[in-house]
C-alpha cells in the first residue's frame, strides 16, 4: 500500500468513524502505530484532520474531504450509476454536469462510449468542474464548455457571479446534477450555498434534469438546497434504495432507476 493510498483509506476511515484512534487505524491498515501517527501528523498539516491525543477527528462541523479524497467511497456503486446515466444521454446532446465524484464518473462513462467517438461534436458538455473540463478537453469529438468563477478546492468547482453569468446565457438539453442530499419534501441540495446557487441555475437551463445519486444520499437534508424535487425528472441510485424509499420519490414525480 503507498502513501497515498493509505491516506486515502485513512480519510474513509476517519469519516465512517467519525473519528480515529491510532491503535485501531493501524491494525486496520496493517502498519504500524508509528506509521499511523506520522500520517496522522502530516493530514493535519494540510488541514484534513485535527489531532487529538491518541487520534484524530473531522476538521471542524462543516467537514468536507476535497473531492481527491473521496473517489474510493462507494466506488462500485458509482460506477453502475454513471454507466446508467450515460446511457439516457443521446448523441449530439448539450449536457451540464455539475462538479462531484459521482457526476465525474458519468463524464468517464461518456468518454467511454464508442458510439460517441465520432461527430461534430458527438456532444456538447457545459461544467463549472475543472476536473471534468480537463479530463474531457483532450477528446476532440467532444465540445466544453467551462463556465467562468472561482475555483473551490474541495471540489474543483467554480462558483460565483462569473459562473452564473455564463449559465445565464445557455440551455442545455440535459443537466446531470451531484448532490449531498435528496429528499421527498426537501429537495436536492449541497453543502454550500455557492455551489448550490450555480447549481440550480444549470437545472433552470436544462430541459431534463437527472439527479446522480448513492443511496446514502437519499431521505437526507443538506444546508443550502438546489431545487424542489418535483423538478428532478430522474433519480439515477443504486439498489441499496428499497422500493418503500422510492415510492415517495415516485410521488413527486421522480423516475427512479435504480441500478
Amino acid at each position: 500500500m503507498t502513501r497515498t493510498e493509505r491516506w486515502q483509506r485513512l480519510l474513509d476511515l476517519l469519516v465512517e468513524r467519525d473519528g480515529l484512534e491510532v491503535e485501531p487505524a493501524a491494525e486496520a491498515l496493517g502498519v504500524s502505530a508509528a506509521t499511523i501517527r506520522r500520517d496522522l501528523d502530516q493530514l493535519a498539516e494540510q488541514q484534513l484532520l485535527v489531532r487529538t491525543r491518541g487520534g484524530a477527528v473531522p476538521h471542524g462541523v462543516s467537514y468536507e474531504l476535497p473531492l481527491r479524497y473521496r473517489t474510493s467511497r462507494r466506488a462500485a456503486e458509482k460506477r453502475r450509476i454513471s454507466e446508467a446515466v450515460a446511457a439516457l444521454i443521446a448523441p449530439g446532446e448539450v449536457v451540464g454536469l455539475t462538479g462531484g465524484t459521482t457526476t465525474t464518473e458519468v463524464a468517464r462513462a461518456l468518454a467511454a462510449r464508442p458510439d460517441l467517438a465520432g461527430g461534430s461534436p458527438a456532444l456538447t458538455v457545459v461544467t463549472n468542474a475543472l476536473n471534468i473540463a480537463g479530463e474531457l478537453v483532450i477528446r476532440p469529438q467532444f465540445k466544453i464548455v467551462l463556465t467562468g468563477g472561482v475555483a473551490r478546492p474541495q471540489s474543483y468547482e467554480l462558483t460565483g457571479p462569473l459562473a452564473q453569468q455564463t449559465l445565464g446565457q445557455l440551455t442545455v438539453d440535459t443537466a446531470v446534477v451531484g448532490v449531498d442530499a435528496f429528499d421527498p419534501a426537501d429537495g436536492a441540495a449541497t453543502r454550500h450555498e455557492d455551489e448550490a446557487a450555480v447549481n440550480a441555475l444549470l437545472c433552470e437551463r436544462a430541459r431534463r434534469l437527472v439527479v446522480a445519486a448513492d443511496s446514502s444520499k437519499l431521505g437526507v437534508r443538506a444546508f443550502a438546497r438546489i431545487c424542489a424535487a418535483s423538478a428532478v425528472d430522474v433519480l439515477v441510485t443504486d439498489t441499496a434504495l428499497t422500493e418503500a424509499a422510492a415510492r415517495p420519490f415516485r410521488d413527486a414525480g421522480v423516475d427512479v432507476v435504480r441500478v
